[in-house]
């Protein structure tokens, strides 16, 4: 044990020697943390919106102002011909275009279907569709305010008559996220996307660095065995990981405000088996490079692979199918419904062991397999 601790030290010594590495390893992560928190937001805003009115009536100036007034849409102005239409799109100075027909509000007076067309910019795939939702909702709540309005004048502005009442009166509540907040989406799979870049760097090259500037040599004569060498190598950037979970939470339940609903000694034992796996995985990294280089290069590819195949960014179920036969072994996708679920829904190890058993299966076999090269590439 004494030996371990002092290879331990050793890493310490040497992974602060360089003062930039503290703003790496501590820094780095928060400010990533606020830049994911902030600007990498799902929610959509300030929609730019034109409108094309040939009925020029009253309930189609009342419908624009409704959609105004949602607080999603901004106007820009008024089209009158279709190549202005098409103008506006193309230059991308309107995201949608509302085209009311002639004679829209006669048709809304009679209790007919009043046409109306939304021309969408689908160049912007995610965010047209964030719209066309904003959009469907305000023209639903128009159309059911006209409905209740042409009921007053048939049974009476006194209500002499009974009105029908709606067949299915919907009421929608969110759980576990009851504003939507995009921070409270994207905090957590922030926290596993950070614990993984920076202890799966840091164990590459730690190891690289030993066998680039001739020095790994020197540890193998000395009288260490070398799972002590693993061991010592890998239990100072496990304490690294373990701070910058501390850290990151502390800025998300304080600044943040998510609900930590489940055990964080739950969240940290996931932790500690997910540092297992990637330290495993930056040793087997560190195993096939020869420098520094190599291995930064070859960490980023294999973390970007997790991050896409996550469910982080894209959900797994809209991947094609042999995607999501894929990312079954990628240890991200469990410990990202591990965190979600503990900290958002405060699940237990009841609910998350299948995460949990998955999760250390392929912590053993990739920690296995790099424990196996590296004893080869010393011999």
């Amino acid at each position: 044990m004494g030996r371990i601790i002092h290879v331990a030290r050793k890493e310490f010594i040497q992974a602060f020697r360089d003062p930039r590495m503290f703003v790496i390893i501590f820094i780095a992560p928060l400010f990533q943390l606020f830049l994911f928190g902030y600007a990498v937001t799902m929610d959509v805003s300030n929609i730019t919106m034109a409108v094309m009115d040939r009925d020029k009536s009253l309930a189609s100036r009342d419908l624009v102002r409704a959609v105004l007034n949602s607080g999603y849409f901004t106007f820009v102005g008024e089209v009158e011909t279709e190549e202005e239409i098409a103008d506006v799109l193309v230059n991308t100075r309107a995201d949608v275009v509302l085209v009311f027909p002639e004679r829209f509000a006669d048709r809304l007076d009679r209790g007919e279907a009043a046409p109306l067309q939304a021309l969408m910019d689908g160049s912007e795939s995610n965010s047209s569709g964030v719209a066309m939702g904003y959009l469907q909702k305000i023209l639903s709540t128009y159309a059911r305010d006209q409905i209740d309005m042409r009921m007053d004048r048939l049974t009476g502005s006194t209500g002499s008559g009974k009105r029908p009442e709606p067949w299915v009166n919907t009421e929608i509540r969110y759980q576990y996220n009851p504003e939507l907040k995009s921070s409270w989406y994207m905090v957590p799979g922030v926290l596993c996307m950070i614990l993984m870049v920076i202890t799966m760097i840091l164990t590459s090259l730690a190891i690289t660095r030993e066998r680039e500037i001739g020095t790994m040599e020197q540890l193998v004569v000395t009288p260490i065995k070398p799972w002590q060498l693993v061991a010592g190598k890998m239990i100072p950037f496990a304490i690294i990981g373990m701070v910058d979970v501390t850290l990151i939470l502390v800025v998300a339940a304080g600044h943040f405000k998510l609900p930590m609903v489940g055990s964080i000694g739950l969240l940290y034992f996931a932790t500690s088996i997910f540092l297992f796996t990637t330290l495993g995985m930056g040793l087997l990294i560190s195993t096939l490079s020869h420098t520094q280089q190599q291995a930064i290069f070859l960490a980023l590819m294999v973390q970007m692979t997790f991050v896409l195949l996550s469910g982080l960014m894209f959900p797994i179920a809209n991947m094609p199918e042999p995607a999501q036969w894929l990312t079954y072994a990628n240890p991200l996708r469990y410990f990202l419904v591990i965190v979600r679920g503990v900290i958002l829904k405060g699940n237990g190890l009841y609910i998350l062991a299948p995460q949990f058993f998955m999760m250390f299966s392929l912590g053993a076999v990739v920690f296995s397999l790099a424990v196996a090269r590296f004893h080869k590439t010393i011999d």
